[in-house]
């Protein structure tokens, strides 16, 4: 998809195709009505800008449709069952793929943990880490007091977003 082509979709497509980016649906509904975009720069800068505009709840809801990091979990919604992009999330986390047994394991216990302490899924963005670098991450952020992970999670949130975004507006040469 080309920068003209996003700008030119009706609302409602224009939502869809965002919600591919980040599964906040307010978020979504902000970049849309921010159209038109002049280059990706400012796409970025309005991505970022509406990110921060968000409460807890709308976090919440783009963590929900973002896959859980881990061996088969990649392409596999979050807690609210969305389809954000699995083909992306695939190739987000190429790095578990080449994981032992143990660090796999490791990291689904640690997923496990995770979402019972702090009651959403483990978000990092994975896009150039290896298993072992996640695990650490995830091992040393189950240390953290509830705020302040939500606030990690939330910039590892708008960092995979500013990555998606890329790839939304590059799609079709993804495609060939």
């Amino acid at each position: 998809m080309t920068l003209a082509t996003l700008n030119a979709l009706d609302e409602h497509a224009a939502v869809r195709e965002l919600l591919r980016c980040c599964g906040s649906s307010r978020w979504a509904r902000t970049m849309a009505a921010s159209r038109p975009f002049s280059s990706l720069a400012a796409i970025e800068r309005a991505a970022d800008e509406a990110w921060r505009e968000l409460e807890a709840p709308d976090i919440l809801e783009a963590f929900a449709a973002h896959p859980r990091i881990g061996p088969g979990e990649a392409g596999t919604a979050g807690t609210a069952g969305s389809d954000v992009a699995p083909r992306w999330s695939s190739q987000e986390q190429a790095g578990v793929r080449a994981a032992s047994g143990g660090v796999r394991e490791r990291l689904a216990a640690g997923n496990r943990a995770y979402e019972a302490r702090f009651g959403y899924i483990f978000i990092i963005c994975a896009t150039g880490r290896s298993a072992g670098e996640m695990l650490a991450s995830l091992e040393q952020r189950l240390s953290h007091s509830p705020d302040e992970e939500l606030r990690i999670a939330a910039d590892e949130q708008r960092m995979i977003t500013r990555l998606r975004l890329t790839k939304l507006l590059d799609d079709e040469q993804n495609r060939q």
